[in-house]
């Protein structure tokens, strides 16, 4: 009896190991924020070459950061079916306002 125990201590290890896994706590390290990624790391995004990724940059820079994921669609060249290949793994991020300080007396 002691190894169908061990048997059965090891399968529910295995099963919270794969849970773990497929929640995204592995794949959080497979992100890619449009708004700070360098050139480089936006060529992992799948159908984003080197000249895609000079294009986001570029559009970065002339625009603004980007709200919402989705709106990598509005660079040039850039559509939906990229966008879909990759919606999973884009993430953005915004940085926080600026508070501005009032003196008050």
């Amino acid at each position: 009896m002691p190894k169908a125990k061990n048997v059965v201590v090891l399968c529910a290890a295995l099963v919270f190991m794969v849970g773990i896994f497929s929640t995204g706590y592995a794949g959080d390290a497979l992100k890619v924020d449009i708004n700070k990624a360098s050139k480089e790391e936006l060529m992992q995004l799948e159908g984003v070459g080197d000249a895609y990724a000079q294009k986001i940059v570029e559009y970065r820079k002339a625009n603004g950061p980007f709200k919402q994921p989705g709106d990598i669609m509005k660079v040039k060249g850039i559509g939906p079916a990229t966008y879909e290949k990759n919606k999973d793994r884009i993430t953005v991020a915004l940085d926080a306002p600026v508070l501005k300080q009032v003196k008050i007396e």
